[in-house]
């Protein structure tokens, strides 16, 4: 099974992606499934959930929140996120059923805002996994990500960070079964 686990419609302000369009080229690309993780919410997640009518495609309601530490991913969720608190974003998500890894933790970039800054290895416990291969990453950042997964024996995942078209099922994650 293939799934890119990272997408963005025009929820997120940064993406210009029709909902109507991800879902496409993800079934033409022979994807079996996404996540649909717009910036704070799910509106884009609940659209694109509602618009796919095949049986054999997976839709995930996800969000990639912003965190008082850096970005984290969320899947299965049923309703929106409202803490930006790390800690209590885990804690809702969890409460929610759903799962919880750290977006893209080696990201380079002038704004601090956008590096992940709190010690992976004190979440381990609270996380499910960490974003392993990301898109969108400079050289060595996805390696950085990798070892620490490795180093701490947390599943690593992998996704597109699809904000337009072209970016559609740049990579994903394989599971069994």
């Amino acid at each position: 099974m293939k799934y890119d686990l990272h997408n963005h419609t025009h929820y997120s302000p940064c993406s210009n992606l029709n909902p109507e369009i991800l879902l496409k080229i993800a079934k033409k690309k022979g994807l079996n499934g996404i996540a649909v993780t717009d910036h704070n919410t799910i509106k884009g997640a609940l659209k694109l959930k509602k618009l796919n009518m095949d049986n054999e495609f997976e839709v995930i309601i996800g969000d990639e929140i912003r965190t008082n530490y850096g970005d984290v991913l969320a899947y299965f969720l049923h309703k929106e996120i409202k803490s930006r608190d790390l800690f209590e974003v885990i804690d809702e998500v969890k409460a929610q059923n759903g799962l919880i890894a750290v977006a893209h933790p080696f990201r380079l970039s002038i704004n601090p805002q956008n590096r992940f800054r709190y010690p992976i290895e004190k979440i381990k416990g609270r996380i499910d996994a960490i974003e392993c291969f990301n898109a969108r990453m400079l050289p060595g950042n996805n390696e950085r990500a990798q070892k620490l997964a490795k180093k701490l024996n947390i599943a690593g995942i992998g996704g597109s960070d699809t904000h337009f078209e072209f970016d559609i099922g740049g990579a994903y994650t394989i599971f069994d079964g």
